[in-house]
């Protein structure tokens, strides 16, 4: 067999464990649930409850790979909420 015929296949067999891979990865978002969830926290209130969350869907974010989208919201999220806890925390100890 020539050697086009082993890139080939690899170039298929690659694509084949590729597509397969995002299917079983698109029915469990285990990061988009901790997304919803940390965006309800932070809806009631609950800063620093839903900065934990965040924090742990960013992190199963860098497991996955693919959500560059989801990643780059969540470390906005993680900023927005270390400057509301600081301005909370500040204006507590102003009163």
């Amino acid at each position: 067999m020539p050697f086009y015929y082993y890139i080939f296949l690899v170039i298929v067999l690659s694509i084949i464990f590729l597509a397969i891979r995002s299917l079983v990865l698109r029915r469990k978002n285990i990061p988009v649930q901790l997304y919803v969830k940390a965006l309800h926290n932070e809806n009631n209130g609950n800063f620093e409850e839903a900065l934990t969350t965040y924090e742990s869907a960013l992190n199963e974010v860098k497991k996955i790979r693919f959500h560059n989208r989801l990643k780059h919201k969540i470390i906005e999220k993680i900023k927005l909420l270390h400057t509301l806890i600081e301005h909370k925390n500040s204006f507590r100890f102003i009163r």
